[in-house]
């Protein structure tokens, strides 16, 4: 199985099982005298980790990263940083009596094409457990680019129908707003409607979808390389390689067809010793590179495949089955949840990535 290493300088590849032992992370690329503490990455691991409310997934993980290598003295060296975490509580069992079903929505059918084995204990690779690695790394990145004052944040933007509009004065309040509430939606009024509908489809044994709205601000000019390396287009790939995405636009997205081009145009304003644009439906970039505005953009997730609800399906006889899952199963009733700080640590990703790769436009 290849493709599982992504970024140009800044480099990361995830390795490990939901059911097996450990996951983690190798990254190679990162320059050295970066600050790391252990327990930043904790704290980021935390936000995405299940069992912590009602609307996530009932598995205990108190994941706590080991760094293995890359680090002395609290910076790094500049040689590849070796992540580690352990899996606590895989319970495998719940897994056995549905191992021979093809589960809808689910890569086992694909897989099982494609290599002829199939990790059916929690989904193996195909996993969002992988992602946890990623939030790892993530953190790291994140402390990159805070050497240069770049933030990043994501927030649930909708669930269902139900459409937040949060008001904040800055991306810490933004944070802090987001990560206090239990769907991890700033807008506290969504945020009640979302629960109720949230514990309405639970007791039904079903599901719901989701979409992440994130943020960058403080970004220099000039991230990205035409034309098969355009940020937007290193975003979309990022986000699209996340479990259950199925959809990715930025700045304003599939909105932009109702406009005109004299609506829709960024205009060119001089302000505060710099140029800006006065509105922003671009997300931050031209011609696939930055142009000093907020990066902004959205990542829709599918309604989370693993339901209590009985599915019609097929065994791997090809013959017609029902599909129940086995009492205790833990899934979350809506992924996008914990895929926020999944989102947040993507972007992390591509703006490190991106910021490496730009000091070799020049002199």
């Amino acid at each position: 199985m290849a493709s599982n290493s992504f970024g140009n300088v800044f480099r990361v590849t995830t390795w490990g099982e939901s059911h097996g032992p450990a996951i983690g992370a190798i990254i190679d690329g990162c320059p050295a005298g970066v600050e790391i503490d252990a327990l930043e990455i904790n704290a980021e691991l935390a936000l995405r980790a299940p069992g912590k409310s009602d609307y996530t997934s009932a598995r205990k993980e108190n994941d706590q990263i080991q760094i293995l290598s890359g680090v002395f003295e609290g910076k790094t060296t500049g040689a590849p940083i070796c992540l580690l975490i352990l899996n606590q509580d895989a319970n495998s069992s719940h897994y056995g009596p549905i191992k021979d079903l093809l589960r809808p929505g689910h890569a086992n059918f694909t897989y099982l094409e494609k290599y002829g084995i199939y990790d059916h204990q929690g989904g193996g690779r195909a996993s969002a457990r992988e992602t946890t690695a990623r939030v790892a790394a993530g953190a790291i990145a994140k402390k990159f680019l805070a050497f240069f004052n770049i933030e990043v944040a994501a927030y649930i933007k909708q669930i269902g129908p139900i459409i937040s509009h949060p008001k904040y004065d800055s991306v810490l309040q933004l944070k802090n707003m987001t990560y206090q509430n239990p769907v991890h939606c700033p807008d506290s009024d969504a945020a009640h409607e979302m629960v109720v509908l949230l514990d309405q489809v639970k007791a039904e044994g079903d599901s719901l979808g989701g979409i992440i709205e994130f943020i960058a601000i403080n970004l220099p000019t000039g991230l990205g390389d035409p034309v098969y390396e355009k940020l937007e287009a290193k975003l979309a790939h990022a986000m699209m390689s996340l479990p259950a995405c199925k959809g990715f636009e930025i700045g304003n997205g599939f909105a932009c067809v109702t406009l005109k081009g004299s609506e829709n145009n960024d205009l060119f304003i001089h302000e505060q010793e710099r140029v800006k644009t006065s509105t922003n439906y671009s997300g931050g970039t031209l011609g696939g590179i930055s142009n000093g505005m907020p990066i902004t953009g959205r990542v829709a997730f599918k309604p989370t495949s693993s339901i209590r609800k009985a599915q019609q399906t097929l065994n791997l006889n090809k013959e017609t089955e029902t599909l129940q899952l086995p009492s205790g199963s833990r899934h979350d009733p809506c992924v996008a949840i914990r895929a926020v700080v999944i989102v947040e640590a993507m972007l992390a990703l591509v703006l490190t990535d991106a910021l490496l790769l730009n000091r070799c436009a020049k002199l």
